[in-house]
């Protein structure tokens, strides 16, 4: 007998639900797509969208665990300190909303 899954153990496994989500978020969106041509750091990111740091590396990290973004390199600043220089790894995403499953497709940024 196979086990079925309720909804909320499917999305909890759906990459696809999961990147959409990110994609309807406000702060994700624009993080992820203002590091398109340019890495930056985190506290770049929170200084120039106005958005407390904080969320800015949980942003971050949710849209690692996706593989949307990368560490292009790090930086150590004049007081030894180490930072992340975050890129993305999309250039742009198209979402369809078909029956009976949205279809994503993401262009690679090259």
């Amino acid at each position: 007998m196979s086990k079925r899954f309720t909804l909320p153990q499917l999305k909890k496994y759906d990459v696809t639900q999961k990147v959409i989500e990110a994609l309807a978020d406000a702060e994700s969106r624009t993080i992820l797509f203002s590091v398109i041509k340019q890495g930056r750091t985190a506290a770049e990111l929170a200084d120039k969208y106005k958005i407390p740091l904080s969320s800015v590396y949980k942003k971050l990290a949710d849209l690692e665990d996706l593989t949307l973004v990368h560490v292009e390199r790090w930086m150590i600043s004049d007081k030894g300190r180490k930072f992340k220089v975050y890129r993305s790894r999309i250039s742009k995403a198209d979402i369809s909303i078909k029956k009976p499953e949205p279809v994503l497709s993401l262009a690679p940024n090259l």
